[in-house]
């Protein structure tokens, strides 16, 4: 039974990805919007549904460590392992205006969520705080987009179909990703706990990996389909709904105790890989195959840490 649920969240992660991306891409190309500003938002805060379920869940279960950890984890998870796996399928590009803006969003959150951890502080008005960057973050990018030119260049969608089917597309990829990724934690967790491993290490593995699918799924889909600007978009903007929205909205509804471990080091490791995100973009605005190598690469090495510290 566990093992069919497994394969079930697996099969509907897959499906409810590639729904996800193809609505977003017919809606950005009929309102000429950037695939990228899709990613930032509708896609990359859409993705982030199942953390934040997640976490809310084991919050309110009295389960802080995978709450923290989920998120933590999954940041971690977005960078190094879905960007690279991303990278390795097809290298990215990166605008210097996202790198220089929502590039800079991230890691001040990243930072932020640090300084948070060290003084054990998530508390209902660091929460409330939390949400109201995070609105300030969203106004900021909507006055853009209406500000913005309209992108001629953005080819209109091939097929004559309504605009609302293609709602109707992304609102079905994205239920089906966040019902799927429920069922593969489900099956995931289970087998997690018969071997005695701590929560906090459960929120930082296969709970931070399992929530981190639908981004996976997202992100892969969009580079096979051409649309880099939606995969880099995707990560940037679940990594920034992760810690402002998803602890925020967590933080608020009740307050949470931070584990110890997470100072020693999965939190430096978090804000290490936003900031090499930040890096290897930087070079070449691009993030080519050799770059996805090393950051499988550091994944691997950071997963082996998580093994030898259960």
């Amino acid at each position: 039974m566990v093992f069919l649920l497994i394969l079930a969240g697996f099969g509907g992660l897959i499906l409810g990805g590639d729904y996800l991306v193809r609505g977003a891409i017919e809606v950005a190309q009929r309102l000429r919007v950037s695939p990228l500003v899709i990613g930032l938002t509708l896609v990359g805060f859409g993705t982030s549904m199942p953390e934040l379920v997640t976490s809310v869940q084991a919050a309110l279960a009295g389960s802080p460590g995978i709450a923290i950890g989920n998120v933590v984890g999954s940041n971690i998870a977005n960078i190094l392992l879905i960007l690279g796996l991303t990278a390795l399928l097809a290298p990215l590009s990166v605008a210097a205006s996202v790198l220089k803006r929502d590039g800079a969003v991230m890691i001040a959150a990243s930072l932020l969520l640090v300084a948070v951890i060290l003084l054990d502080a998530l508390s209902r008005a660091v929460g409330v705080s939390f949400l109201v960057l995070l609105l300030a973050y969203v106004t900021s990018l909507l006055i853009f987009v209406r500000s913005a030119p309209v992108e001629r260049d953005i080819p209109a969608p091939a097929k004559s179909q309504p605009t609302f089917v293609s709602v109707l597309a992304i609102l079905g990829g994205l239920v089906l990703t966040i019902i799927s990724a429920r069922m593969l934690i489900a099956g995931a967790t289970n087998l997690a706990r018969t071997f005695e491993v701590s929560e906090a290490v459960i929120g930082l593995t296969i709970v931070a990996v399992g929530t981190s699918l639908p981004e996976l799924v997202t992100s892969m889909s969009a580079a096979r389909r051409g649309q880099t600007g939606l995969a880099i978009g995707n990560i940037i903007g679940s990594n920034i709904f992760n810690i402002l929205g998803i602890l925020g909205v967590t933080a608020a509804l009740k307050p949470l105790s931070v584990p110890a471990r997470f100072a020693d080091a999965d939190v430096w490791v978090m804000l290490g890989s936003a900031i090499l995100l930040a890096v290897f973009a930087r070079s070449g605005w691009r993030i080519g195959r050799g770059e996805g190598a090393v950051l499988l690469l550091l994944f691997v090495c950071y997963s082996v840490y998580l093994v030898i510290t259960a």
